[in-house]
């Protein structure tokens, strides 16, 4: 018999039993593509380090436009003009103007650029602007972007295209990194054969190693694969010990459920503390949490959708707190398009796909039993049936979880 934990109980286990590693690296800007931060990076100069144009046009004292239309323009001698790359080490004079390309740099004085469409050169030495300009306009200040001391980037923080961008930008060209985890896959059971295989009378191919092993790679973790071992108490003991020797996780898919051959969790807890054995939630009830010293030992259903869910729910949550990692996830709010009855008592969780219409988001649950793998191709998201609701109806609102790439 299984004594189980609520999700919300797992959840907040994780969180008292594992801390942060606080194991970084630096990197080079080039390598830091999806890595984790292992520390605030704030600015230490300005960005940019001067007043500069958005447009192409004329840098002007905003007032000495003021009232200006096409039938009675402003007229500007023009003072100078600025080259792009070039600085601009002079002062607006009052009632001129300074030709400036966008990004170019922007004179003392000046205060607005006006777009070049409503000037007119009059090839004289003097400019026409015909629409007048409000201070600040079209230009960007020194340290608008970024200041010294200005945290742009907050550690636990899984870098993006756009963070390398902002690194660039500040000059970081060498980065603080959490170090990867290294979590071991080992797949249990007499009836499993590699995926290049042909399955036999009774046999089906192992689908969760490279299930598992696509998540942690997505994910930022190297993953050793430790392939498949048949239902023998001794040689499975003995992989699990090497692997807790090799890696900072261990992922033990099938043996967890209650039977004469399941060993899971005899040999997690005799390599450390069994923490649960039981989570309230379908599918992935029979789940096993273990730990020897800091290392967790995670003992995952053999069916596929189940420890799919399981990882989903409860494993990257607990590689995120080994790393730091900011774990914020992103929902969508939709209506469901069928009727969903739930199993009272257990958190339910369902696959789906989303798809709009008349401007709402509708959710169409995926439906299929644990051990159909089949069921999470394609999949945009999920949702969960709380464990004390008997069901959904039809156009109910819910919240789905949207899975991305992991």
């Amino acid at each position: 018999m299984l004594y189980v934990k609520t999700p919300e109980e797992v959840l907040a286990l994780i969180g008292t039993e594992f801390a942060p590693l606080e194991r970084a690296e630096t990197v080079p800007l080039s390598a830091a593509m999806g890595r984790i931060l292992a520390e605030d990076i704030a600015a230490a100069e300005f960005v940019p380090d001067f007043d500069r144009s958005t447009v192409d046009g004329f840098a002007v004292r905003a007032a000495d436009t003021f009232g200006c239309t096409d039938a009675i323009p402003a007229i500007l001698p023009l003072q100078e003009t600025v080259l792009m790359g070039e600085g601009a080490d002079f002062s607006l004079e009052p009632g001129q103007c300074v030709s400036v390309p966008t990004g170019g740099a922007i004179p003392k004085g000046a205060d607005s650029v006006v777009m070049l469409e409503y000037t007119e050169d009059y090839g004289d030495g003097t400019i026409g602007v015909s629409k007048p300009a409000a201070p600040g306009m079209n230009l960007i200040f020194r340290g608008d972007d970024v200041y010294p001391g200005k945290v742009i980037l907050r550690k636990g923080r899984v870098l993006s295209s756009a963070d390398i961008g902002a690194l660039a930008a500040i000059g970081r060209v060498q980065v603080p990194v959490v170090e990867k985890l290294t979590v071991g896959v080992i797949s249990t059971g007499d009836e499993l054969v590699p995926p290049e295989g042909k399955p036999g009378p009774g046999q089906v191919r192992d689908v969760n190693s490279p299930m598992l092993e696509a998540m942690l790679t997505a994910f930022g973790c190297n993953v050793r694969n430790y392939g498949i071992v048949i239902d023998d108490e001794a040689l499975l003991s003995q992989t699990v010990k090497k692997a807790v020797s090799e890696c900072d996780a261990v992922l033990l898919s099938g043996g967890s459920s209650v039977g004469v051959k399941d060993a899971a969790c005899r040999i997690i807890e005799s390599l450390g503390t069994l923490l649960l054995h039981g989570i309230a939630i379908k599918p992935g009830k029979p789940t096993i949490l273990g730990k020897a010293g800091v290392k967790p030992l995670v003992g995952l259903p053999g069916h596929p959708v189940a420890a799919y869910f399981i990882t989903k729910l409860f494993v990257l949550p607990l590689l995120g707190r080994l790393t730091g990692r900011d774990m914020t996830a992103y929902t969508v709010t939709a209506r469901v398009t069928e009727s969903i009855s739930a199993n009272h008592g257990r958190a339910q969780y369902h696959c789906c796909r989303l798809t709009r219409r008349n401007g709402e988001v509708y959710a169409e649950p995926i439906r299929g039993k644990s051990g159909l793998i089949t069921t999470l191709a394609g999949a945009d998201g999920y949702f969960c049936i709380d464990r004390d609701c008997e069901g959904l109806p039809r156009n109910a609102e819910i919240q789905v979880t949207i899975t991305g790439g992991v």
